[in-house]
């Protein structure tokens, strides 16, 4: 009987072991609020192409595939050219590609930003069209789970940066991510 009493227990211990496990196609998005809605112009339903890294994508914009930037975040770099990978890159970029390759999106711009970088990259937020309708961040949700931190590029603030700025303060309290993996960006 005691034998039996430990292998059930050994096998419970590997089955919740099972079960901490995760791969990349476990990949959970943080949780934000749901009740969040685009603030600025908007075009929905736009097909991902694929993603670049942690904060780059290409989606299928009036039939051809565009570069966007994200507004509001940085990723460390995976593919810039004469740059090393640095830390936690690959993992920012695994997560986008989990939750946004071969995704539908609504993008979001920001007039205070303009519509295009200094590299002809579209700039926009990019949301993700659930299949319940709903819409969850994804600029948002990489600083949430310490995958990206906040960045304002040029002189004028963007519309989500104070929340931005809320979730960055959180990840790294927490130890999120790149938070607990490297050194601070």
């Amino acid at each position: 009987m005691v034998r039996v009493q430990s292998v059930a227990a050994v096998v419970a211990g590997l089955v919740m072991l099972a079960g901490c496990a995760s791969s990349s196609t476990d990949v959970v998005a943080p949780s934000i609020d749901p009740g969040l809605v685009p603030r600025g112009p908007t075009v929905t339903g736009v097909s991902v192409d694929r993603v670049v890294d942690g904060d780059t994508v290409r989606v299928f914009l009036e039939g051809k595939s565009v570069s966007v930037r994200l507004i509001g975040i940085n990723t460390p770099e995976t593919v810039k050219p004469g740059s090393e990978v640095e830390c936690f890159g690959p993992e920012a970029s695994e997560f986008a590609r989990d939750l946004l390759s071969d995704a539908t999106v609504t993008l979001e711009y920001d007039d205070s930003q303009g519509r295009l970088d200094r590299y002809d990259r579209t700039l926009a937020y990019v949301w993700r069209e659930l299949p319940d309708g709903s819409l969850r961040l994804f600029n948002l949700e990489s600083v949430t789970g310490g995958f990206a931190y906040q960045r304002q590029y040029g002189s004028q603030r963007y519309a989500w940066q104070p929340e931005f700025v809320a979730a960055q303060r959180s990840a790294k309290a927490g130890g999120a991510g790149l938070w607990s993996a490297c050194e601070a960006p």
